[in-house]
């Protein structure tokens, strides 16, 4: 799984430069029609985080990387997802509206250290933030689709399914409260920063991001794109709280 940083051209570079910058990663050379895709190349282990630049966004969108394309949109489809477009790689929609993309397998399996920005953290998860009507239905395509192991979480609000290893990304899902007037599925990335949360945030302030709102065991932080992220309470090796 790859996560995509849709950026629109007036805030392409922006964001592009603040996500290589706190991962500590350095760019591919820009491919792409018009030079729109690059790739966030990590110090060690495999890359996954891209960026595009794009008419839509900033937002996220999930590149599934498969053997198949053809047997993944099929099984997709039979769980409710609809094709956007085909183009030999597959746009797909979720049953509650979140953008992925079905692409071809190249090992892209190898998960990377954790980085020091102001402290050790590591980007490992995608939130996936669902209108609580349609909570169930969302978790449900993902559980079949992905065949991760589920968990629910004791906050009801949220559940996770964990990647198989040595895979970078795991995919956490949280019911949006009735007052958030959404209506499609959207999704953010997370960071793991154990208890050096305070830090990190210092960290990406030097590199333009900003605060937005303290949660939990979180922190809401804006890139300079305009794209809400969050920092989180998270072990940055094991991704869990109680590490």
């Amino acid at each position: 799984m790859t996560a995509f940083v849709d950026l629109p051209a007036d805030r392409f570079d922006a964001g592009r430069d603040f996500w290589t910058a706190v991962t500590r990663s350095h760019l591919s050379p820009p491919r792409g029609d018009h030079g729109e895709f690059v790739t966030l190349i990590p110090e060690g282990g495999g890359a996954y985080l891209r960026a595009q630049r794009t008419v839509a966004g900033p937002r996220i969108h999930l590149d599934l990387h498969v053997e198949s394309i053809t047997e993944a949109r099929g099984r997709a489809e039979e769980l409710g997802a609809s094709v956007d477009v085909d183009l030999g790689h597959v746009v797909m929609t979720s049953p509650t509206g979140l953008t992925f993309c079905f692409v071809g397998h190249h090992g892209e399996a190898d998960r990377p250290s954790a980085v020091d920005v102001g402290a050790p953290n590591r980007l490992d998860q995608i939130s996936i933030d669902i209108p609580a009507s349609r909570f169930d239905e969302e978790v449900a395509f993902w559980r079949s689709l992905t065949g991760w192991d589920f968990h629910q979480s004791e906050r009801a609000e949220f559940a996770v399914l964990t990647q198989p290893e040595p895979l970078p990304l795991r995919m956490l899902f949280q019911r949006l409260g009735e007052d958030d007037g959404g209506t499609t599925t959207r999704a953010h990335l997370d960071l793991a920063c154990g208890n050096q949360v305070s830090k990190v945030r210092q960290g990406h302030e030097q590199f333009g991001a900003v605060f937005v709102a303290e949660g939990a065991v979180w922190t809401t932080m804006r890139d300079p794109a305009g794209m809400l992220y969050c920092l989180t309470q998270r072990h940055p090796t094991t991704g869990r709280l109680d590490s």
